[in-house]
């Protein structure tokens, strides 16, 4: 039996059948016409596609879809699909030269989104009618900052043969430039520019963007037999070949030579590989201090303090933030607006205790298995404003 609350219910429906979802997503609570180029029809299709594409790819994101305001429902879903998509580039396509292809193929289409022209593609027609809707909603004050979308797609292109992060700090600076930057489009979105909101989504980001290259890693050592019916198979597929035969360890290189870990072991051996469980450990407790962090922040400003250190992407271009008036009252009221994009910390640290219970066993089925105690844990966090 479903529950009562209405919040409840929302993640309850969120975490059952497909079929409750297309029924929540037939009806929306908000209406905004179809961008040029594209119909009613289309953009329910597209949407619909989206929540599809989360569901199967990326099934904690479609449950915390619930804390997101309604209006910026169509943003989030359109920036995780991007994600989903841009992510899945180096696993789908046969070789490194169709990678880029796909890769550039994204930019265009992320551009043409930003035009209001978008291509018959349903993560861009979506896209389209978000940009449109928060341009209407804020009177064209609200923007999505178009160096964001083509930021992710640049750092995807960077790993998108899974080489090893040669430091700890570089696949911080991955989790930034990827993670990070998706929950500052998803502020934006809102919308918000809060220097307290984006520094949060920061640590949480960087949290969650080392916790998907720690999930992703038995994949990428162990890869999928190549599609061997691609009609492209022989477009330098060499390279590509052997990197899908032979899998690789993305863990940062210097983690790897301190804890003793050598690739062929890992290859060879999977989760019996010496020092292996002390790199992940690592890598770990590096996410889990970000979202510990950024828990410290936020109880900094709840209780009326600076959250305690400067952010240090504050001079980038593209955060741009109004003067603060009454610094510690606004501090509040943004966190407290920002926290359905700061759930992403809910489902990462799910991940991370039962990593740690597991001895750090990246290998073991459970951890690819969906979290059942997510939505409960969500509610109680997003009630309490804290995870």
């Amino acid at each position: 039996m479903p529950p009562r609350n209405g919040l409840l219910q929302s993640i309850w429906k969120s975490s059952t059948t497909q079929c409750f979802l297309q029924r929540s997503y037939s009806t929306p609570t908000y209406s905004t016409p179809a961008p040029i180029g594209a119909s009613e029809e289309e953009v329910k299709s597209a949407r619909d596609y989206c929540s599809g594409l989360l569901q199967k790819f990326d099934s904690p994101s479609h449950t915390l879809l619930a804390f997101i305001p309604p209006a910026s429902r169509p943003a989030y879903l359109a920036l995780r699909a991007f994600n989903i998509e841009t992510s899945r580039v180096a696993d789908i396509a046969s070789t490194p030269l169709v990678a880029s292809m796909r890769l550039q193929f994204w930019r265009d289409n992320i551009s043409r989104a930003f035009t209001g022209h978008p291509p018959k593609q349903p993560v861009s027609i979506l896209l389209a009618h978000a940009l449109e809707d928060l341009d209407k909603r804020t009177q064209g004050k609200g923007k999505l900052s178009k160096s964001w979308f083509m930021r992710i797609i640049s750092e995807r292109e960077k790993y998108m043969d899974n080489r090893p992060y040669p430091t700890m700090e570089s696949l911080e600076r991955y989790a930034e430039n990827t993670y990070s930057t998706l929950l500052y489009l998803t502020l934006q979105s809102l919308p918000m520019g809060s220097v307290t909101a984006d520094h949060v989504a920061s640590h949480i980001g960087k949290a969650a963007g080392i916790t998907a290259v720690l999930r992703g890693l038995p994949l990428v050592a162990f890869p999928p037999p190549p599609n061997h019916h691609s009609s492209s198979s022989g477009l330098g597929g060499t390279l590509d070949a052997q990197r899908r035969t032979q899998g690789s360890v993305t863990l940062p290189l210097d983690v790897m030579a301190k804890a003793g870990v050598r690739d062929e072991d890992v290859l060879r051996k999977g989760a019996e590989a010496e020092g292996l469980r002390d790199a992940v450990f690592e890598v770990a407790t590096r996410a889990s201090d970000h979202l510990i962090t950024a828990r410290s922040m936020l109880k900094n400003v709840y209780s009326g303090h600076d959250v305690g250190h400067e952010f240090e992407h504050v001079e980038e271009e593209e955060h741009r933030y109004e003067p603060e008036v009454g610094k510690s009252a606004q501090q509040k009221l943004d966190v407290g607006r920002a926290f359905g994009v700061f759930m992403t910390a809910v489902a990462t640290e799910l991940w991370l205790n039962k990593l740690q219970k597991l001895d750090f066993d990246v290998f073991r089925e459970e951890l690819r298995r969906r979290e059942w105690k997510l939505p409960w844990k969500a509610y109680f966090a997003y009630r309490r404003r804290m995870f």
